[in-house]
């Protein structure tokens, strides 16, 4: 079991069902289906803590009810939130809005930058960081040197020391990159073992300083793609944790990610806990 630090949002995500795709000046139907927990903090950690590691996230959420339903929710899950800070005012939940073929737009609110502490607390066997905050580059770098880092491509491409930079090809595509491995070194820097770029169906790609492979998609029927980047971002965590070559990694994590595109869900499904149960048992 590793001790793991997460560093992401912790969402409530209001779920409104669409009957046909969005467009431009479209009225479109809606069906509202209520909330749920979501946000890479509870993406990620679950599926993380549901393989049987330890994991304590960092992140933040309102001092008002919604906050607390998000702490109990979080806490059921199995997750630590002693480092979660309680910001003064409301939570502001997420919308999205699923269209009819599983895709979503997400209309995220603005809320107060969260409030990291100056260094990790305890011994951390690894960092995960899918959010931007006021000195997390230095966080970053001191963790370098108590376990592995990972991190999502930030979308104003800050600054992230780390030994794992992981993006979608989605993200990617609007700073059109012709080198993706010096691109992904400016950001993570000279720690850097891997620049992984999630493909959707077509797989994943591993930019390495050796050059590139990829590793296919699980074949899987689309219900919801909410929460498979997160999902694939565990599984490639517990692989690379257990000591698993980088490729096996990515396939554990293209597995771990089918779960989520089977699930009308922010979090893993429970299909995923009972493969872990079964697989790890």
């Amino acid at each position: 079991m590793a001790q793991i630090s997460i560093i992401a949002n912790l969402n409530c995500d209001q779920i409104l069902r669409l009957s046909r795709p969005l467009s431009t000046g479209a009225r479109i139907h809606y069906e509202d289906l209520g909330r749920r927990i979501g946000g890479g903090a509870a993406n990620t950690g679950t599926a993380l803590a549901w393989a049987g590691h330890r994991v304590t996230l960092l992140s933040q959420v309102g001092d008002d009810p919604l906050g607390e339903w998000l702490l109990d929710q979080a806490k059921g899950l199995g997750l630590e939130c002693g480092q979660v800070h309680r910001h003064p005012g409301p939570t502001q939940p997420l919308q999205l809005l699923m269209e009819p073929n599983g895709e979503r737009t997400i209309l995220r609110p603005n809320r107060p930058r969260l409030l990291l502490p100056p260094s990790l607390r305890g011994l951390v066997d690894a960092l995960y960081v899918n959010l931007t905050a006021e000195g997390l580059p230095q966080l970053m770098h001191q963790a370098l040197d108590l376990g592995l880092v990972f991190a999502q491509l930030p979308k104003d491409l800050s600054r992230r020391p780390c030994h794992y930079l992981i993006t979608s090809v989605d993200d990617l595509e609007p700073h059109q990159v012709s080198d993706p491995w010096s691109f992904g070194r400016e950001i993570a820097g000279p720690t850097l073992k891997a620049f992984i770029v999630t493909q959707g169906e077509r797989g994943a790609i591993a930019y390495t300083e050796d050059g590139c492979f990829s590793v296919a998609a699980f074949p899987t029927q689309v219900v919801d793609t909410t929460g498979a980047g997160d999902s694939y971002a565990a599984g490639l965590m517990d692989g690379l944790l257990r000591g698993q070559e980088l490729t096996k990694a990515m396939e554990q994590g293209a597995r771990w990610a089918s779960f989520a595109l089977q699930s009308a869900s922010s979090i893993p499904s429970e299909k995923l806990r009972s493969y872990l149960k079964h697989s790890q048992g």
